[in-house]
């Protein structure tokens, strides 16, 4: 379980894509989101995975649809629809129990994930897809880290399932995006 719960606060750090900024150099100074450690009671932080993964269901859906267009082979604009079907459902479905914890939901990506979308939409065609198969190894691993972490020990005995219940997904979306990189190898 601590192995477990560091991994997923190194994946939330990593990849916060912090939505509250401060001052007029908002773009440039992320500010840390809340680490997805354990609470008062040593439970995994909801607050920190409500916005985890409402950030990174975001950052997938944008970076899929960039990817429907811009990508060089079939299997990565494939890859790329499948990723905005399934992170819009996923948010659809998390959503509600979301709302149900009155834990603030970010609404638009942060410096970081503005900047990974910024990579792509500037890559150059014959780069894209490694660029985006790459974000992809990344972004996809810490979700599942986060998943996993508060399915195990998250504090909302309401969100608990739900987290258990995208982990196989997320476990397909890493699967298909290995796939996808040694097949362009």
């Amino acid at each position: 379980m601590k192995s477990t719960l560091l991994i997923a606060a190194a994946a939330v750090a990593a990849l916060s894509f912090a939505a509250v900024h401060d001052g007029a150099n908002a773009a440039d100074k992320p500010k840390a989101v809340t680490s997805n450690k354990p609470n008062a009671n040593g439970t995994e932080s909801t607050e920190a995975f409500v916005t985890g993964v409402t950030l990174n269901d975001m950052y997938q859906i944008q970076a899929g649809k960039i990817a429907e267009t811009k990508g060089q082979s079939q299997a990565v604009r494939d890859l790329g629809k499948m990723l905005v079907a399934d992170h819009t459902d996923m948010t659809v479905q998390m959503k509600h129990i979301f709302i149900a914890t009155n834990t603030k939901i970010p609404t638009e990506l942060g410096a970081r994930g503005k900047r990974m979308i910024a990579d792509l939409n500037a890559a150059k065609p014959a780069d894209f897809d490694k660029l985006y198969l790459s974000q992809q190894q990344t972004t996809q691993a810490a979700e599942l880290a986060l998943l996993s972490a508060y399915a195990e020990g998250g504090e909302s005995s309401d969100i608990r399932p739900a987290a258990a219940g995208a982990v196989p997904k997320i476990k397909a979306h890493l699967a298909k995006v290995h796939e996808v990189q040694v097949a362009m190898k």
